[in-house]
């Protein structure tokens, strides 16, 4: 028999099944369905409509609205139904539609997703993805498998990623745009095919980069983008020149990095 807390506020038409770990303070609304391995930290809301299933385990205060699935079976041609994992952060906010899948045995078996996230309406995050933290995914943003996604990136609606396709720290996603290769940190790609348009300026900013520091980053980006040659050959070259640049090393350490997906340019689409 599931132990409920006296905190926790329970509609009466919701079901929890025996097994299930309720924490402090949960709110669940009416018509949720809440499986028996799933763990909802203290804090956890659940508006209505909402199913958590799986081997899922939710972080405190973390927000789910009307209709969303999270921690459904992989849509995985290759999955057999083995116990697989998704693991949210705190913090989180899942709007209305947002489906979130556990991972496949191929794939590693676990999906994760970090803390203080905002993945609004009708958002998809696939088997095996790996998300950071303080990410948005604007509404109908669809992530294939096994997609790495670092801190503080922002996909705008409608965009969507390929599998297997890295986006790093802090890039910006246009709406639209169809993302089929890695994309640097503090990159920004739009359209479709997405082609790589310069560095998010207004993104690092906000975030308290200061003017001097950007300059360095885009004489960095300058150097790796404009010229011709091989971005891996060319970031290799440019190491000791941007030493004392924390974010501009960071693009060189994402480009030396053994990926799946070529990287995306502002050319072809790919490097």
């Amino acid at each position: 028999m599931t132990a409920i807390p006296a905190s926790a506020r329970i509609h009466p038409s919701a079901v929890i099944e025996d097994g299930a770990v309720i924490g402090e303070n949960v709110s669940i609304g009416p018509f949720c369905h809440i499986g028996p391995k799933v763990v909802l930290g203290e804090g956890a809301e659940l508006l209505s409509h909402v199913v958590v299933t799986g081997k899922t385990v939710i972080g405190k205060n973390s927000r789910m609205f009307p209709n969303a699935v999270i921690g459904g079976e992989p849509q995985s041609i290759h999955h057999n139904g083995e116990e697989t994992t998704l693991t949210i952060g705190d913090n989180c906010t899942m709007r209305e539609g947002v489906t979130i899948n556990c991972g496949t045995v191929e794939g590693g078996g676990h999906t994760v997703v970090g803390d203080n996230n905002l993945f609004l309406a009708n958002s998809h995050v696939a088997h095996d993805c790996q998300l950071g933290s303080n990410i948005i995914l604007s509404n109908n943003v669809m992530l294939a498998g096994h997609v790495k996604i670092e801190d503080r990136a922002i996909l705008g609606g409608g965009s969507a990623v390929h599998q297997f396709t890295r986006i790093g720290r802090q890039a910006f996603i246009g709406g639209l745009s169809a993302c089929s290769y890695d994309v640097i940190p503090y990159g920004m790609l739009n359209g479709n095919p997405g082609l790589l348009g310069g560095l998010n300026v207004v993104g690092m900013t906000r975030a308290g980069v200061d003017r001097a520091t950007i300059h360095r980053v885009r004489k960095a980006y300058k150097a790796l983008f404009d010229e011709e040659g091989a971005i891996r050959e060319k970031a290799a070259a440019i190491r000791d020149e941007f030493a004392d640049c924390p974010q501009a090393m960071e693009i060189l350490d994402f480009i030396a990095a053994e990926s799946d997906r070529a990287l995306s340019s502002p050319f072809r689409g790919k490097s």
